[in-house]
């Protein structure tokens, strides 16, 4: 198995279009893998929130929807950090319809 090191000497003697089709290939193994963002039953009642934290994705997307800016919801969540919300985006883009539940069912609450 190759390291790390070797790998990037590798990647690094790739062509443009050599490099491209590799992340590709990678993002595909991924799937839909965000980084930063987990589910765990018992945390935050097992909705999708940020990892270190206890900040559900919907909170966040909804904060934004109130007319917060990324800048004001960092200041309010100290522990977030922007490549945290750049996450929390990209899921809520592919879960609109889970966020859109979560936000419904934390509004009737």
């Amino acid at each position: 198995m190759l390291s790390l090191d070797e790998l990037q000497e590798i990647i690094a003697g790739l062509s443009r279009a050599e490099k491209a089709q590799v992340l590709q290939w990678i993002a595909q193994d991924l799937g839909d893998v965000f980084p930063g963002i987990e589910s765990t039953p018992d945390i935050a009642g097992g909705e999708a929130h940020i990892v270190r934290t206890r900040i559900p994705v919907w909170v966040l997307v909804q904060s934004r929807r109130l007319g917060m800016s990324e800048a004001d919801i960092l200041r309010s969540y100290p522990t977030l950090r922007a490549e945290d919300l750049a996450n929390a985006w990209a899921y809520a883009r592919l879960h609109a319809d889970e966020i859109e539940q979560q936000i419904r069912d934390n509004e009737t609450a």
